[in-house]
């Protein structure tokens, strides 16, 4: 669950408390180009403030209009499509004809936002199913892979905490990988032992650790909704974080350093007792190749393999560093037969 979407079920408690009418409005199916994924949330109240997203603002708009109109007079959950026609695509900006589903929940108790609020503030991963005939929730657990279900008569959404990045080293890489990740809304620690790196750390939004970083990765008892980069560049701290986080479910763990460096490291880690299995996890060198020279460019390099991760994304050998470079090799070694 991203910042956006806990700060609706806040608002949504918030507003119960104060007796407010609301409605809690999630995108349950999109066809074609849609700016909010399956999941999202915003709630409305009766007077239209609004917290949350659900498309680039003119769905929203069309709601907060619709609410202030009519008010909140609906007891049961509905359902609602906008783009359905080229021209209400183009009205309300959903690109290349995209068409998105709306559940509109009136805010209730039966609804059970408060304790879907208390148990992701706990750090706990949990579906929670919306009966539509009655409007009553129930929570149950859940994993990282589950994805929201909505078959007419019930609505499952997956909820959880933020998606945490642990860097290891406080350099100036990392100054801008960091103010990256903060910005695509990662719960980001720093962990570097070292004192001249973190006295000078200022990076808002972060949480920096100066405890060795084998034990920093055992203490957050990552999931599958963490990623793992180290960019030290020293392998006594560096490995000491890669052979603790290829042993977890992590969805990445990837280490700064050439294709020499890397393949030298894997050799290192397998006298760590790791296999074959966890070493290939081993993103290395990390990022996508995108030519990136400054520390800048390969945050942004390494940020983007990191998102290809969390969405299911397999890149092709050719973007990979190691893949993209190989090649470029072949092609100037053919270039340059063929002059001879």
């Amino acid at each position: 669950m991203d910042s956006v979407d806990l700060e609706v079920l806040k608002s949504s408690v918030r507003w119960l408390d104060e007796g407010h009418r609301a409605l809690l409005v999630t995108v349950v199916k999109t066809w074609g180009s849609s700016p909010r994924p399956e999941g999202a949330m915003l709630v409305v109240r009766e007077d239209g403030l609004v917290v949350g997203s659900v498309s680039g603002g003119c769905i929203e708009d069309d709601l907060i209009d619709r609410v202030r109109r009519e008010g909140i007079h609906i007891e049961k959950p509905e359902t609602v499509k906008y783009g359905i026609t080229a021209e209400e695509a183009h009205r309300f900006g959903l690109p290349c004809g995209g068409t998105i589903q709306l559940v509109l929940e009136p805010l209730a108790e039966a609804g059970g936002i408060r304790a879907l609020l208390d148990a992701v503030e706990r750090g706990e991963l949990v579906a929670r199913t919306l009966d539509m005939a009655s409007g009553q929730a129930s929570l149950g657990p859940a994993s990282a892979t589950d994805g929201v279900i909505f078959d007419g008569n019930r609505l499952t959404t997956i909820h959880g905490p933020r998606y945490r990045m642990l860097v290891i080293g406080a350099g100036q890489l990392s100054r801008y990988l960091c103010q990256i990740a903060v910005g695509l809304d990662y719960q980001v620690t720093v962990c570097d032992p070292r004192e001249e790196y973190t006295d000078t750390w200022d990076v808002p939004g972060t949480t920096l650790v100066r405890t060795m970083p084998d034990d920093t990765v055992l203490d957050m008892k990552l999931d599958e909704r963490c990623a793992v980069i180290a960019l030290t560049h020293d392998p006594k701290l560096d490995d000491l974080a890669l052979m603790e986080a290829l042993k977890t479910h992590a969805f990445y763990v990837g280490a700064l350093g050439s294709r020499r460096n890397n393949a030298a490291r894997r050799e290192r880690l397998k006298e760590f007792d790791l296999d074959d299995a966890q070493l290939v996890r081993m993103h290395g060198p990390v990022g996508i190749y995108i030519g990136s020279r400054t520390p800048p460019e390969i945050a942004v390099s390494i940020l983007a393999e990191v998102t290809a991760a969390k969405n299911g994304v397999s890149l092709p050998t050719i973007l990979q560093v190691e893949g993209a470079k190989a090649a470029r090799e072949i092609s100037a070694g053919a270039s340059s037969d063929c002059h001879v």
